[in-house]
């Protein structure tokens, strides 16, 4: 049986975007080369839906039906445009708080973060077209809601999002165990963005390159790792705590 929220048939994922819906994802099965479906995937390139290409062995896995060489997930969420919000923070005369996700890729952890960047006053969650944890109704579910409130900014390039927050007047600040300074020792009262990264690998070197500065929370114990939504959820209530104490 297909997933809730799964579409399939190449008329339908193609409908499905031309009247406007949000995709998270649309798979193609490798070798298909009609005209029906060189028009869809010119339309998935022009509208940045992400699409993969794989073998009819897992578009048969999904769906259990016959698909046509083509499925595709209806996002949860639609999603924002984050130059938006950042002007309306500041039109508003509040100092925006970003929380970038770099590569993370379990939907409980994106979930978890979501919940907690909501609760302590984020105004968007910003993730990539690909490589991320789908906006799915596990990772609502696992949010609590907080992705039916938070806005979710879904990007083709962070490394450009990232420039792009800092020529706004943000501050990008990269959260990783690589880091000498602390967060009780770094100014957080101020236009934010903050980096956090994936579940194996950290931040990728490029961001962290990019960043404005480097942070990270001091730990006594002798594993010195923490859950990636865990340690989110500490550095947000850091900015949090700065800012009401200011």
């Amino acid at each position: 049986m297909g997933k809730p929220g799964l579409i399939y048939g190449t008329r339908a994922v193609t409908e499905a975007i031309l009247a406007g819906k949000t995709l998270e994802r649309v798979y193609i099965q490798q070798g298909i080369r009609n005209e029906l479906v060189r028009d869809l995937i010119r339309l998935l390139r022009e509208k940045h839906i992400p699409f993969s290409q794989v073998p009819a062995e897992k578009l048969g896995r999904l769906t259990g039906k016959n698909h046509q060489g083509v499925a595709g997930y209806l996002s949860s969420v639609d999603y924002a445009s984050l130059s938006n919000i950042v002007q309306q923070a500041f039109e508003e005369g509040r100092q925006p708080l970003i929380v970038i996700l770099d590569r993370i890729t379990d939907v409980r952890n994106l979930g978890g973060i979501a919940r907690t960047a909501e609760c302590l006053g984020a105004d968007a969650l910003v993730v990539p077209e690909k490589g991320s944890a789908p906006i799915s109704a596990d990772a609502v579910k696992t949010s609590a809601g907080a992705l039916h409130h938070l806005p979710v900014c879904r990007e083709k390039n962070l490394k450009q999002t990232v420039q792009l927050l800092k020529d706004t007047g943000l501050t990008v600040v990269a959260c990783t165990e690589k880091a000498s300074k602390k967060i009780f020792e770094t100014d957080l009262n101020r236009p934010l963005a903050l980096i956090f990264g994936s579940e194996e690998d950290g931040i990728s070197t490029e961001l962290l390159r990019t960043a404005d500065d480097l942070i990270k929370i001091p730990m006594t114990g002798k594993i010195q790792s923490l859950n990636v939504s865990v340690a989110a959820g500490m550095v947000l209530y850091e900015v949090m705590r700065q800012r009401q104490s200011a």
